[in-house]
């Protein structure tokens, strides 16, 4: 539900909205990137058949320091996002490089499940020392965005809108959109 509100804030200067699949959607996460398992999830999403294009995204924490883990299996770290920033903070506490990047890969399918169109875009920054903001969710509470010199969890949700990989992301989706779908 996150990930949904967050793209629909984004998307409704281009007059789309998102919806969530309908029916019985459980993907298999099964992909060595993050691209394949946005296709994994947008071709699921076809499956459930309610629209004409579906968009999915994979995106996860590469830390620098942990040679890009927790990457793809960022949301399986540990069971809690409590416990999967703790386990981080943990594993780096020693390290001097913290630094980080999210990543967002975003694959639009057709109803057939044929790629439209797929792009991945990053948000750099570095792993803070403890939790900082009220905002965000995930790993946000921990990541300071270079760019905007403010943690991610600090940053108002139409701040965000124009730098996170998500936003990044879904932008060169929706320009695509735009050129290739509203005339």
């Amino acid at each position: 539900m996150h990930k949904v509100k967050e793209i629909n804030l984004i998307a409704r200067d281009y007059n789309i909205e998102f919806v969530l699949p309908v029916g019985d959607f459980n993907p298999v996460e099964d992909g060595n990137t993050f691209i394949e398992n946005a296709y994994c999830k947008a071709k699921e999403a076809a499956k459930c058949g309610n629209g004409e294009l579906f968009l999915a995204d994979d995106s996860g924490l590469c830390v620098e320091a942990l040679n890009g883990a927790p990457g793809i299996m960022s949301a399986r770290y540990a069971p809690s996002a409590d416990e999967r920033i703790d386990k981080l903070l943990k594993n780096i506490k020693n390290e001097k490089n913290r630094a980080a990047k999210f990543v967002c890969a975003m694959v639009l399918v057709d109803k057939k499940g044929k790629i439209l169109y797929e792009t991945q875009k990053e948000c750099c920054g570095k792993i803070l020392f403890e939790r900082r903001g009220n905002g965000g969710f995930g790993y946000d509470p921990v990541f300071f965005v270079t760019s905007e010199n403010k943690g991610m969890a600090e940053l108002t949700e139409e701040e965000k809108s124009k730098v996170s990989h998500r936003a990044l992301a879904l932008n060169s989706v929706l320009k695509w959109i735009k050129n290739e779908f509203i005339k």
